[in-house]
């Protein structure tokens, strides 16, 4: 995510002995381009904004983002200002010096300790640092808390992403968006052309060739390609168990059920709770996309209004939870629980001491044909699937611009049906399962989405599981399937949702490859996936489904 931006080029003189504002930053003092020393020797480019009327120290929050386009940033200064905190905006080494020096996610486990050390030692700094906000910003607080600075006394990680596991991939699949993300916001390159997926799928070239395709070298979007399991480059950039053992302080994580980041957020919390049995971590989820779980919510997203209860901004949480933590202040009413959950259609939020205790139920269905059935078959069958590679006329995709549609597009994919509900109750949480099958390849991408067929025959987007099927046992090292073998492909990284279903609703599941221009295709011949051309397509692939294959859905029962 983009945001907007302004900068001031300063002398080091002016920086620490005058401030240069706009007419329109009266009320504050602004120092920009502010340097930080770090052990590395490089330093970090920042901007403190203060209240002029706060002559006295005052707790300083720490903005840290990786991200710059103009004057603007002093915003997220301000606001802290405004809650009469010292403002600290500072960029991932790099950004605004040296691009020679940047490199996502690497560094920040040191860099932001420096930060904190720098800060807590300035005259205008009580002592005391929080950090809060998302995406990227709330990845570089847990890098933070593997060595927490004793001034650190609180993260508000929001929509946190997991370098490795939420992002650049997903289950182990590149998500879509992984080039133009350094491209635009990094290198600051005109936009990619439209037309490159198109390109790629048309061509059927290698997917490490996108750059070359649009005319750049990107060396981040390779180096990402060069780790496409959960390894230990990208394992050592969190907290180890060790680690999570250690952490002391209170921590609050917000995400959404539509956030893309919601996988990696949650693992952040799940971990924190395994490891540290006193984890002092509260969770708040709900109806939000990205934008929305870390700042205010649309009332409509994707079509969807949301229960008005749910309109909350999580900025203002986030603040709430700073003024609790290091004022003193009352606790956020929100908070009634360590997990914090707005069930949508019920215009409520519930609240429960973990994650374990939010559902009472789960509800198994098996792949029967084309139904969702509740007991194991107890007559082995399978459903076919084939999809040529070579075959760019027709696409197996997955696209829902809607939560809510007339129409479920299966895209050559295969759907499966339950029966109609005959009570109503409500999907608690994140659905699992094992897929059975036989293929005649060594590998694909396993896409499976879940949608409520509600009374009104509308369709309402749950949860969409992706995920690399050599990977589904062991996200940190390939295992190749074999051809015309019976095996499972187990899954459990999938996004937590909370819904009321109706009586007389039925649940969906479609089932579909990848293959289409926005998504890296894996053409199944054992070969690294990125490396793969059309010239490795060979036969079509042939999937036969076991009705032994289900998933399972955690749920409340009324």
């Amino acid at each position: 995510m983009r945001f907007l931006l302004t900068v001031f080029i300063l002398t080091i003189s002016s920086i620490m002995f005058g401030q240069q504002q706009s007419q329109h930053d009266s009320i504050y003092i602004i120092r920009d381009s502010v340097l930080i020393p770090t052990r590395s020797g490089v330093d970090i480019s920042a901007i403190i904004v203060q209240k002029k009327t706060n002559t006295h120290p005052l707790p300083a929050i720490l903005f840290y983002t990786t991200y710059y386009q103009d004057a603007s940033d002093a915003l997220f200064g301000k606001k802290s200002a405004d809650r009469d905190y010292v403002g600290v905006i500072a960029y991932a080494r790099g950004i605004k010096t040296n691009l020679k020096e940047y490199k996502p996610f690497e560094n920040e486990g040191t860099d932001v300790y420096d930060i904190i050390d720098w800060i807590s030692k300035q005259k205008w700094c009580d002592g005391n640092v929080g950090m809060y906000s998302g995406s990227y910003t709330g990845f570089s607080q847990w890098a933070a808390v593997k060595n927490s600075h004793p001034a650190l006394k609180t993260i508000v990680p929001q929509v946190a992403v997991m370098p490795g596991y939420d992002f650049p991939m997903e289950n182990n699949v590149p998500l879509s968006h992984i080039l133009s993300w350094s491209n635009d916001n990094i290198y600051k390159n005109k936009f990619l052309p439209r037309g490159l997926p198109f390109d790629y799928f048309n061509k059927g070239i290698a997917y490490n060739k996108l750059d070359s395709l649009a005319g750049i070298q990107n060396s981040i979007f390779q180096n990402w390609l060069s780790h496409p399991a959960y390894d230990s480059y990208w394992q050592s950039m969190v907290p180890t168990p060790n680690e999570y053992s250690k952490i002391d302080i209170p921590i609050l994580t917000t995400t959404g059920y539509y956030d893309g980041s919601q996988i990696g957020a949650m693992q952040y919390f799940k971990l924190h709770n395994q490891y540290n049995k006193k984890a002092n971590h509260y969770f708040v989820i709900g109806p939000y996309d990205h934008f929305g779980g870390q700042r205010r919510p649309s009332k409509n997203i994707m079509g969807y209004e949301i229960d008005s209860v749910a309109n909350i901004s999580m900025e203002k949480l986030a603040y709430d939870w700073l003024d609790f933590i290091l004022k003193g202040k009352p606790k956020p009413e929100l908070l009634k629980d360590k997990v914090n959950y707005q069930v949508m259609g019920t215009n409520e939020w519930r609240h429960s001491s973990s994650l374990q205790k939010i559902n009472n139920d789960t509800l198994t269905f098996y792949l029967d044909h084309t139904m969702l059935v509740s007991e194991k078959p107890s007559k082995k069958s399978f459903k076919k699937q084939m999809i040529d590679f070579k075959d760019r006329e027709n696409q197996n995709n997955y696209y829902t611009p809607e939560i809510i549609f007339d129409t479920l597009d299966a895209s050559n994919g295969l759907i499966f049906t339950t029966k109609l509900f005959q009570k109503e109750f409500i999907i608690n949480g994140s659905f699992t399962g094992n897929l059975w099958t036989t293929i005649n390849k060594k590998d694909m991408d396993v896409s499976l989405a879940l949608y409520e067929l509600m009374p009104n025959g509308k369709y309402f987007f749950l949860t969409r599981y992706v995920g690399r099927a050599s990977y589904a046992k062991d996200n940190s090292k390939r295992q190749l399937l074999k051809p015309n073998k019976k095996e499972n492909i187990p899954f459990e990284n999938t996004r937590f949702v909370s819904k009321k279903i109706s009586k007389g609703s039925r649940l969906v599941i479609l089932l579909n490859i990848n293959k289409h221009p926005f998504e890296i295709i894996n053409y199944g011949s054992g070969k690294a996936v990125s490396e793969e051309t059309i010239q490795d397509a060979g036969e079509p692939l042939q999937i036969k489904w076991h009705n032994d294959s289900f998933i399972k859905i955690p749920i409340s029962q009324y």
